[in-house]
Parts: C-alpha cells; sequence; structure tokens
C-alpha cells in the first residue's frame, strides 16, 4: 500500500547540484584560486624540466672528446649531468643554450655532456669522482684535470672558468 501526501510541493530536480547553487562568494573564490595554483604549479614544472637542446658541436661520448682534442690540441670540457637532474636543466637552459657561451666553447674547447646515469659512461665518472650533478670539468687533451666546478653556475661564472678574457653581455 502507498501513501501519497498532497499536501506537500513536488520536488523539482534543480540544474546544479546542491553544493554548487549553494556556493557563495567564498566558495568562488576557492575555486578560482586552486585552478589558478594548478595552472601556475604545472607552469612551474614544465619550465623546471624544460631544457632546450645545446647548439654547437658535441662529442659523442668522451672517447671521441679525447681522440678529437688530441687532434686539434683543445681542451675538454666535459659536462657531467643526468636526466632527472633539475639544476642541469636550468644550467643547459641558462648557460649551455647561450650563443655568446657555445661560440667560446666551440672556438676553444672540445665538448662533451656525460650522463652519470650511462652504464658506458662509468669508467669516466668514476676516473674524475663525480658525486654531483651538474659537475663542470676542464681537462687537457689528455684528461689531466685543469678546473672543475661542483653544481650549477651561471653564465658569467662559467665563461669566467672557460674564458678568462670572455666578459658576459646579456
Amino acid at each position: 500500500m502507498c501513501l501519497v501526501n498532497d499536501n506537500q510541493p513536488p520536488v523539482v530536480p534543480s540544474s546544479e547540484p546542491e553544493s554548487l547553487t549553494d556556493k557563495g562568494k567564498t566558495g568562488r573564490f576557492w575555486q578560482v584560486f586552486w585552478l589558478t595554483f594548478l595552472v601556475v604549479s604545472l607552469a612551474y614544472a614544465w619550465y623546471s624540466f624544460y631544457a632546450p637542446s645545446v647548439g654547437g658541436a658535441w662529442a659523442a661520448d668522451y672517447a671521441t672528446a679525447q681522440k678529437q682534442a688530441a687532434e686539434s690540441d683543445k681542451p675538454i670540457i666535459v659536462f657531467f649531468t643526468a636526466k632527472w637532474c633539475s639544476p642541469c636543466r636550468i644550467m643547459k637552459r641558462e648557460v649551455w643554450a647561450d650563443d655568446q657561451v657555445m661560440a667560446a666553447v666551440n672556438e676553444g674547447f672540445i665538448a662533451v655532456a656525460i650522463d652519470v646515469d650511462d652504464p658506458d659512461a662509468a669508467a669516466t665518472v668514476a676516473r674524475y669522482g663525480v658525486g654531483v650533478t651538474p659537475t663542470t670539468i676542464i681537462t687537457d687533451a689528455k684528461g689531466n684535470v685543469l678546473q672543475n666546478r661542483q653544481g650549477r653556475i651561471s653564465k658569467a661564472d662559467f665563461l669566467a672558468m672557460c674564458c678568462p678574457g670572455h666578459q658576459a653581455t646579456s
């Protein structure tokens, strides 16, 4: 048996869920806040992990760099990096992608990037005792260390390290 109460008004379904219709200015503020936070966070994450392809002539591996250095009598710049290394990506973006840096490097050095996680590069990583990324080492053609810098360095510091006569320009 079903009882029907005709004294109550019929229930009309709302076009919006109840939680959205009851929100005031405070609720709208938090919606906008979290959406903005999400967009800014995603943009920052992209920026942190974006690294442009670096220009210039880079040796494929350390052995190739040593061979080229011996033939040209140029020192070697060895840049130890890793795919997961955020400071390495920042340095690639701010230093290695710079035209002034690449012109100086291409003019006076043989450049090689070594991924510290690459099993084929384990001997080179061990030879130079690299435990921190990024690490930038300048060697002579025989592989003897001339300069060594651990951690991220700025364009100006890099140019001062590799090319004392160069002044960084913006």
